[in-house]
């Protein structure tokens, strides 16, 4: 099963596939930069023949102004996803927070530090954080499938109980 994780942003989208992340990040704007950062998803995804993405789920922490663009990202990646016939598990962002530091409400640099802590990766600019979210992310799919590349806490793990995995199950 291959699993990408996918952390949507505007300006710079992290992703992670067999452990290796990246951004995607555009000067574009509007529906240019929709369709851009689509197309560089799309590519991934074939390219890399991906079973199952592990999206972020919305945060409704985020800015009134930028709410309705990263609405708008995030239905054209979904509806992308869909349109390739590719799995697709929401993750909220405190489960992923829970996952990496053990608690719900961690901050950014929490998460990255607890991260960096457990697995020596380092998490460099630009875009560390929407990488190391991306890379949780597909952490988070290999653990559920007991692939992780790491050892969890139980209160780490803890927060796998409160995701629909169906559509990882029976791959």
């Amino acid at each position: 099963m291959k699993l990408l994780g996918l952390d949507l942003s505007l300006t710079s989208t992290g992703y992670c596939f067999d452990g290796e992340s990246g951004v995607i990040a555009t000067g574009l704007l509007g529906t240019e930069r929709l369709e851009a950062v689509k197309d560089d998803i799309s590519n991934l995804l074939l390219a890399n023949k991906i079973d199952c993405v592990l999206l972020e789920g919305y945060s409704f922490a985020s800015r009134s102004g930028q709410a309705f663009s990263i609405g708008e990202l995030g239905g054209v990646i979904r509806l992308l996803i869909h349109n390739l016939g590719i799995n697709l598990i929401e993750i909220p962002p405190t489960c992923r927070a829970k996952f990496a530091t053990g608690k719900g409400n961690a901050s950014k640099n929490e998460v990255i530090s607890a991260i960096s802590a457990r697995t020596g990766i380092v998490w460099g600019n630009p875009g560390a954080d929407d990488k190391c979210d991306a890379w949780i992310l597909e952490e988070m799919g290999l653990a559920r499938l007991g692939k992780q590349r790491y050892s969890w806490p139980d209160v780490n793990m803890s927060a796998l109980e409160k995701i629909d995995w169906t559509p990882l199950e029976g791959n």
